[in-house]
């Protein structure tokens, strides 16, 4: 440090021990008086704040400074050893304050090469008992009719730098005080430095007071500062966002899409609100020649609110890859606050619905068809099968049986109808079971030796063959009529001892499966005459009906134990027999008689397994 420096700062000091007002008046540079003044009533205390410390004065960051408050009509330099004044650098605190006091007061700020000054106007009002010995003030705090509302102490400056303080609010005289129902309305909050009034009505216009009680460095003291609340009938609430509601809403790739803004604002009188559409923080544009825009905002009131609907549209002409994944934001600002709401515009989910249920309905339609087409070809399919997978049917030949099937007929003499049965039973089936298919029948009196006993090569046979084929017609089982004595006592036996046998094995021991061959259309009248055991059996498999394939059908069935005219045409040869239907193995009748006659598999049957099918 080089002598020139040295001596500056002893100047310096110099001066900031010995200056007068009259040397400060000759040397500083002069702001004038503060702008903002203060009030104080006698016997309160004062806050006086001078604003020469800013950058746009000297850089008093890094300049060393001396501050020094003086009184200008006395020329005296304020300290604080009277009891009265308190100097905080910047800050004057006046204490007890008297009416002499109000005036001007001068803060000097001194740097080494500089000093500045500017004046503090104290206004000391008289205590006015209209007014309650409080200051006036002309600031102004706006209370919102209907609505909730907080009034601020304009004394958050001083509050900052006191010690303890207590705060007490008034309107006009009186003293607010909490929890006296009086005052409900009222709240203090944040301790006392807002007081909360609920549901603002016009009768709480008028002044308000916040008196403040404090300790400082020693000293007690008490500030107040007066306002006017003004209440408002012309309000405007904080918006509610209707929608968006912050959520994801999807569109399609190339289609066209709109969301609306929609606020809600609790008002009275003009226009208090505004919205305006964002995406990645710029504004979109208005102009309705762009792919994406807004429209103009728009404005209504429903009669029964007391409010205003504010609406603003955004509009996509078409929705394009870069328009998904990103937040599109309405913002909604009153004098009240700023409030957003937004959403995410995301792509459709692929629509499985449809393809799903075309595959349902597809496959609905493809298994009422197949089943269609089965119940109606399911001879011919199983045939079929049976034909080109032989290796996966057993082989009977390993079963013990000699005989696929037993045909049983009833033994009937004397009349067309017994002759044309026979001839189907000993000519008509073994010519196509046998000589066309390969089965091996037993049919009695044509296989069974001569002198053999009947009821034992019936027994064994049937124990023998793997089906029964039981043929019969509409006379088969009717024991009436005019019948000679032969017949009749031929009939009883068949029917006692072969057909009675047949159904026991079938119905009973189930070692048996029995087919039903019916050779002409029966009515109810011969049903009626069947045994239970064969109507049982019949309504529950069903027959292979020789009739139902016939070329030329027979206009009238034979009637139960009796023969007319027709029989005797019928022995003329005016009709077509038993045995004029097609002998094709193709034909239906024969499809359905193989479909029950055993299965000619080539599997090998495995002693430890069934057979895997069994159609």
């Amino acid at each position: 440090m080089d002598w020139s420096q040295m001596l500056q700062i002893f100047l310096f000091s110099l001066i900031c021990l010995t200056g007068s007002s009259k040397a400060v008046g000759e040397l500083c540079k002069d702001y004038g008086r503060e702008f903002e003044r203060v009030f104080s009533v006698p016997g309160d205390a004062a806050m006086l704040t001078s604003t020469l410390l800013a950058p746009n004065v000297f850089n008093y960051h890094t300049v060393p400074y001396n501050i020094s408050w003086y009184d200008p009509r006395t020329g005296r330099k304020l300290t604080s050893e009277t009891g009265k004044t308190l100097v905080q650098g910047k800050t004057l605190w006046m204490f007890n304050i008297e009416m002499d006091d109000a005036g001007d007061y001068v803060c000097v700020v001194r740097t080494p090469s500089q000093c500045y000054k500017q004046a503090t106007l104290l206004i000391v009002n008289q205590i006015n008992p209209e007014e309650c010995g409080r200051p006036q003030n002309e600031v102004e705090q706006v209370l919102t009719n209907t609505a909730s509302a907080f009034l601020s102490c304009p004394l958050s400056d001083q509050i900052r730098k006191v010690d303890n303080y207590s705060i007490q609010w008034y309107k006009g005289c009186e003293r607010i005080v909490e929890d006296d129902p009086l005052w409900d309305r009222f709240t203090y909050v944040s301790d006392g430095q807002k007081l909360l009034v609920a549901q603002v009505n016009p009768e709480d216009h008028g002044f308000y007071t916040c008196t403040m009680t404090f300790d400082l460095e020693g000293l007690s003291g008490r500030i107040s500062e007066t306002f006017v609340g003004t209440v408002k009938k012309e309000y405007c609430l904080v918006p509610k966002v209707v929608e968006p509601a912050n959520k994801i809403i999807k569109a399609d790739l190339g289609s066209s899409f709109s969301k609306m803004c929609r606020v809600f604002v609790l008002s009275v009188g003009g226009q208090c609100a505004d919205l305006n559409w964002i995406a990645r923080d710029d504004n979109i544009p208005e102009n309705v020649s762009e792919r994406v825009f807004q429209e103009s905002q728009s404005e209504w009131r429903e009669e029964e609110k007391t409010g205003v609907w504010i609406e603003r549209q955004l509009n996509f002409l078409e929705v394009e890859e870069e328009d998904f994944y990103i937040d599109y934001t309405c913002q909604t600002w009153s004098d009240r606050g700023y409030y957003t709401a937004s959403f995410t515009l995301h792509p459709t989910d692929p629509n499985y619905l449809l393809p799903i249920g075309v595959l349902l309905t597809s496959l609905v339609l493809m298994f009422t068809v197949s089943v269609v087409i089965y119940h109606r070809f399911k001879i011919d399919i199983v045939l079929s099968f049976r034909r080109m997978f032989p290796f996966l049917y057993t082989n009977t030949e390993s079963d013990g049986k000699l005989y696929d099937a037993y045909v049983a007929y009833p033994h009937l003499s004397g009349s067309v109808a017994s002759g044309e049965v026979e001839m189907f039973a000993l000519h008509t089936l073994p010519q196509v079971l046998e000589g066309r298919c390969g089965y091996r029948l037993f049919i009695l009196g044509r296989d069974s030796l001569p002198g053999d006993a009947v009821v034992d090569a019936v027994e064994e046979s049937m124990w023998a063959s793997r089906r029964l084929l039981l043929v019969y017609t509409g006379s088969t089982f009717c024991s009436g009529g005019q019948s000679d004595s032969s017949s009749s006592d031929v009939l009883e036996a068949w029917k006692s001892f072969e057909r009675q046998m047949a159904m026991h094995r079938a119905l009973l021991e189930g070692s048996l499966k029995v087919v039903l061959v019916e050779l002409e259309e029966i009515t109810p009248t011969q049903l009626a005459f069947f045994p239970e055991s064969v109507r049982h059996l019949r309504e529950r498999q069903g027959a292979v009906c020789w009739w139902k394939s016939s070329r030329t059908r027979r206009t009238r069935g034979l009637r139960c134990g009796r023969w007319g005219e027709e029989e005797v045409k019928e022995k003329r040869g005016a009709s077509p027999s038993f045995s004029s239907p097609s002998l094709s193995s193709s034909s239906h009748f024969w499809k359905e008689l193989r479909y029950y006659m055993p299965v000619r598999g080539k599997r090998t049957k495995c002693p430890e397994k069934n057979s895997l099918l069994n159609i």
